[in-house]
């Protein structure tokens, strides 16, 4: 889901790339500019959560929009989070178009009846008449060595309920389009944030074009209709599948496989609900082979799901069954023991080792 627009002092002038503005910024940059935008062409958008407001969230995600925008547009609030996404059931029913922050993954979980009794269902329930535009930001995954409940892998648990769109954007560009998408849609969409590449910097091209084009920028047709993932990587000899922070760790397990001549392709999935299984299909199809990377623990993980739609789609190309390098079947550790629990390039290798020398019996 995703669009583009403005600048907050901070954010670095633009340079001029053929017709497109281009601006070098970091995820964080990318999503506070995003929010920027959308406040300011969307007068029925909210943001709050905890410290949003006048710090400008932990991650400095909403820095300075109170200041911009007033504080009865973005705004704290008590450090409650079934109050926080009740609250936006409410304003959701009243017309607006809330942009709640759950501080941390793992924060989310007191909250999880608002998002998966409420959230999920109110439209179905008032057979359309209440629809739930709201977009919760959610700072992800692993990789800031932080305490307990501080880093999770949620995504199986919101694509799994009816009514929830799920993203996770890889890029800073992936994130300024996705989000200002996600924040025109008349659907719940949790956002899911990969806190780890917050300060990672890259080439943002912003929307000044229409909508239409903002669309194409994010991967969607003019129709909005999800085309989902991107190739980020292209290669002949086996697929691997990430999304969020795994997927630059996959571009890197990739520039050492083409050392030994092994020439990977890698999808980042961008949108875990839906999934775009014609995507992997495409990729797998040429590659024959694929391996699914995923920081949560592997039973019943996100990455079972996409390697049914690959087999399913691809059966009879398949030269060996779908691997999968995951997190551990044990809770998502602190930050001391992190690089124990998070798949590693090793693993990774290791998992297109195991792929690529299987043999039928």
């Amino acid at each position: 889901m995703s669009e583009a627009a403005t600048a907050l002092s901070f954010a670095p002038g633009p340079v001029t790339m053929e017709t497109e503005p281009v601006l070098h910024l970091s995820m964080q940059q990318a999503l506070n500019r995003a929010l920027d935008e959308i406040l300011a062409d969307h007068p029925k958008t909210v943001i709050f959560g905890e410290d949003c407001g006048r710090l400008g969230g932990v991650f400095r995600i909403t820095d300075g929009l109170q200041a911009k925008h007033g504080e009865e547009r973005v705004f704290d609030t008590p450090l409650a989070e079934s109050a926080i996404l009740g609250m936006s059931v409410g304003l959701a029913m009243a017309g607006f178009h809330p942009i709640p922050e759950v501080q941390f993954d793992g924060f989310a979980y007191p909250a999880i009846n608002q998002i998966v009794c409420q959230i999920a269902r109110m439209n179905y329930r008032s057979r359309g008449t209440l629809p739930m535009p709201i977009t919760l930001r959610v700072p992800s995954f692993g990789g800031i060595r932080a305490p307990e409940h501080h880093g999770e892998s949620l995504e199986a648990l919101f694509a799994h309920v009816p009514g929830l769109k799920v993203v996770s954007p890889s890029t800073p560009h992936d994130a300024y389009h996705l989000l200002k998408y996600a924040a025109t849609r008349p659907d719940p969409v949790i956002f899911m944030e990969p806190k780890s590449r917050y300060w990672q910097k890259g080439p943002v091209v912003v929307s000044t074009a229409t909508p239409g084009q903002a669309m194409l920028d994010a991967g969607m047709d003019d129709g909005g209709s999800l085309t989902g993932a991107r190739v980020a990587r292209e290669g002949r000899h086996l697929t691997l599948v990430a999304w969020g922070a795994m997927v630059a760790r996959c571009l890197q397990v990739a520039e050492l496989a083409a050392e030994d001549g092994i020439d990977v392709e890698v999808v980042d999935l961008r949108w875990l609900k839906p999934i775009d299984a014609e995507a992997l299909a495409r990729s797998v199809g040429k590659t024959r082979r694929a391996v699914v990377v995923h920081e949560a623990p592997l039973t019943s993980g996100l990455g079972a799901e996409v390697a049914q739609l690959i087999t399913q789609h691809c059966f009879q190309t398949l030269k060996a069954p779908v691997e999968r390098v995951t997190g551990f079947d044990v809770p998502y550790p602190s930050g001391d023991l992190e690089d124990e629990y998070i798949p590693n390039i090793d693993r990774i290798l290791f998992g297109i080792q195991r792929v690529l020398e299987y043999r039928r019996g």
